[in-house]
């Protein structure tokens, strides 16, 4: 069984959320739970493919088609991430706004959907390091 590439995604996962904990949690100066989920430095979208590419580029070659495969799925989730979810973001915060204008009794949407370019940058290289830290130890 290939393990490596069973583990991996659920470790990008978790660290990336973890670091993103510890982040937020700095920022509010206190435990951050009301933050966990989309947005914020790195994206978990995208340390998740990124580390799963970079395991197959590594593992079966870089000129390997699944390894083709694995990076075209990164850049569609990286382009989600970085644009249709900060539109749907922003979406939510305009609806915000209308509801509480119109004193609307209506659950607040969430606003903090998409990514910007750092985050989704941080996220690469946390992904390509598991990938490696993975790789190297399994």
């Amino acid at each position: 069984m290939f393990y490596p590439y069973l583990v991996t995604p659920f470790v990008a996962w978790f660290v990336a959320g973890s670091i993103k904990f510890v982040i937020n949690s700095l920022i509010t100066k206190k435990a951050a739970t009301h933050l966990i989920g989309y947005g914020g430095l790195p994206s978990n979208h995208s340390t998740i493919v990124c580390s799963m590419a970079t395991l197959i580029g590594l593992r079966e070659g870089f000129n390997n088609p699944a390894f083709g495969v694995a990076i075209t799925l990164a850049f569609i989730v990286i382009l989600d991430a970085a644009s249709l979810r900060k539109q749907v973001g922003k979406h939510a915060s305009a609806l915000n706004q209308l509801a509480r204008h119109d004193n609307l009794i209506a659950p607040q949407l969430r606003e903090r959907m998409g990514h910007t370019p750092l985050e989704i940058a941080a996220g690469v290289v946390v992904g390509v390091l598991i990938a490696i830290a993975i790789n190297h130890f399994a």
